[in-house]
């Protein structure tokens, strides 16, 4: 059984850890990544908060006859930079909490 001293030491843990993962979750959420598909013809910026930031299309992708080109390579960009984001945060929080995976954080 546990001792008040023992609980108090980790209450004071668990206060700092939150602490800990507010400040970085904020931090985080002005961090971004970047991502490509078709070889940098569209180019996304994702930030640790999982909102797309910006787009950049070349201009050689826009065809008109072909609109699922470029409409799959959105969808590709985005997805890989959302994945890229997810993985900057959970690496992140993972370096607080000693890689212990806690549901509904990350």
């Amino acid at each position: 059984m546990m001792n008040m001293g023992n609980m108090n030491k980790m209450m004071k843990q668990v206060q700092k850890l939150q602490a800990d993962m507010a400040r970085t979750q904020e931090e985080l959420e002005s961090r971004t990544v970047e991502a490509s598909a078709g070889g940098g013809a569209v180019t996304v910026v994702v930030s640790g908060k999982q909102e797309l930031k910006a787009i950049a299309i070349k201009s050689e992708v826009i065809d008109p006859a072909d609109p699922e080109l470029l409409e799959d390579l959105i969808v590709a960009a985005v997805n890989e930079g959302l994945h890229r984001a997810q993985a900057m945060v959970a690496e992140e929080m993972g370096k607080l909490t000693g890689g212990l995976k806690l549901p509904g954080l990350f």
